[in-house]
């Protein structure tokens, strides 16, 4: 690494001000960082594990020419992967010396806070949308809120807030509006283009340059620690007290951010968040955007990338089990070495990978259903919305001329110690007529494929018994009956 050009501070914005960092220790929370640092205590801690929102601030990053401002959760968020970005917090939001913003006129004028704990959550939460989509649908402030808990309004005030935001004020006269173009220039000075150190020793953090730095960087730290959206990484310090240094921050890397389609295939860097991914996937294969939807909140999704959520390897991922059932290939890389290997062949047991010393996840490439094929996602959770899987199910079907099975892959998340193919199940339907009563004879190889676990989330009793209903649906919403099993009320209206 010699020769390598290293900048040994952390350089951002902290709402009006510049920040430069050289001495912050690589688990740093945003969140204690701006309490503790910076006397900052607007942004509550409520969970310490990205689930409550009370932490909401925005940042600011620059994708391509524009400069987007997303919520994050502070608490789960490592001030080391703030470089070049802009940090907005609820001390900022106001439209002058004399007059409340926009957002917090509303939800004072519909009282939309009573505690008022979680109100500075909301407000940045609602600040982030408004920026967004100054007219937004009721579905649009209820997935902007998804992360967002209060325990005292009952929701409904803060959701007339969120419709009347516009009529307080107009986006373009905002102040990160007005000024954006001058904190965009702000930020790309700030990114020079070298990799950045800070600290000495294993207590250290770094955020390589590029994609060849970080494969440079691995090579000689190879039991560095890897983090992308630090959703779960964050956990780890939060929760789980682990000392997780070094810790390279690979977030920031262009090379890792890319999504592109091409010959059919969809291929995602490692660096992707769902947010950035949710457009095209949604468009090209519905079911993952609706999947995405129920992913955390929205914070979670701003920060979480589906390259983390592989590389992690949790049995409860809920982005492997699709990929799997689509037939997606995964691409790692350790130096100068790349290689490409099917997607379910990466995971080997619980907590390993087929990932070795020094070698990271790249890119994920996903083949796009062909045509008159069937692909459904099903997740099973306690709520609906921001909660960890308890069951997920991905199925991928083709039939031959004569309504035999020609093609099934089914994949389950939650059933066993990683993601798995219910093999087993798969080839009972093989060849056979795609029929209830096939399905009804496949359903019987269930305890061949999974003999899940009972936990704080659902017993084994229910996992199987709901692991077999969602064959069940799946068959069901093959029959074209024009009966939907689901309803969205806002798709309904």
């Amino acid at each position: 690494m010699a020769g390598v050009k290293v900048r040994n501070e952390i350089r951002f914005i902290l709402n009006d001000r510049d920040v430069s960092l050289k001495d912050v220790a690589p688990d740093q929370t945003l969140l204690d960082w701006l309490r503790l640092s910076k006397n900052l205590k607007g942004s509550k801690e409520g969970c310490a594990e990205g689930d409550c929102g009370a932490c909401t601030v925005l940042v600011g990053k620059r994708v391509g020419k524009e400069l987007v401002y997303e919520s994050v959760n502070a608490c789960i968020r490592f001030v080391g992967s703030l470089d070049a970005c802009h940090v907005v917090t609820i001390e900022h939001v106001s439209a002058d010396a004399e007059h409340l913003h926009p957002v917090q006129q509303a939800m004072v004028d519909f009282h939309g806070s009573q505690c008022g704990f979680c109100t500075p959550g909301f407000v940045m939460s609602l600040y982030g949308l408004w920026m967004k989509t100054p007219k937004p649908s009721d579905l649009d402030i209820e997935k902007a809120l998804q992360g967002n808990l209060c325990r005292c309004t009952g929701y409904e005030a803060i959701m007339r807030a969120g419709r009347a935001i516009s009529t307080y004020g107009k986006v373009a006269n905002d102040p990160l509006a007005t000024e954006r173009s001058a904190i965009y220039a702000k930020l790309a000075a700030m990114d020079d283009g070298v990799r950045v150190e800070v600290g000495e020793g294993k207590h250290r953090l770094i955020v390589p340059a590029s994609v060849d730095d970080l494969a440079d960087v691995l090579e000689a730290e190879p039991k560095a620690t890897v983090v992308a959206g630090s959703t779960d990484v964050g956990l780890w310090v939060t929760k789980m007290m682990r000392d997780i240094s070094p810790v390279v921050f690979i977030g920031k890397i262009e090379g890792l951010r890319s999504i592109s389609e091409r010959n059919g295939v969809i291929t995602i860097g490692a660096g992707v968040t769902y947010t950035e991914a949710f457009d095209l996937l949604a468009a090209r294969i519905p079911a993952l955007g609706d999947l995405i939807d129920r992913i955390g909140g929205q914070q979670v999704r701003n920060m979480g990338t589906i390259g983390g959520n592989i590389a992690n390897g949790s049995p409860i991922g809920d982005s492997p089990p699709p990929l799997i059932s689509l037939g997606s290939r995964l691409t790692l890389r350790k130096g100068k070495q790349s290689r490409t290997i099917p997607l379910e062949e990466f995971f080997i047991a619980y907590g390993k990978q087929d990932r070795q010393p020094g070698e990271f996840v790249e890119a994920v490439h996903v083949p796009l259903p062909a045509k008159g094929d069937r692909f459904a996602v099903y997740k099973i959770s306690k709520r609906r919305d921001e909660d960890i899987t308890a069951a997920l199910g991905a199925f991928y079907l083709t039939l031959a001329k004569d309504g035999t099975v020609e093609t099934m892959r089914i994949t389950y998340g939650g059933m066993a110690a990683t993601p798995k193919r219910a093999k087993a199940v798969e080839a009972a339907l093989l060849g056979k007529p795609w029929t209830d009563a096939t399905v009804e004879a496949a359903i019987e190889a269930y305890p061949q494929d999974y003999a899940p676990l009972s936990d704080m989330r659902a017993t084994a009793d229910y996992r199987m018994l709901a692991s077999k209903n969602l064959l069940r649906r799946f068959f069901a919403e093959t029959q074209e009956t024009g009966a939907p099993l689901q309803v969205s009320r806002h798709r309904a209206a």
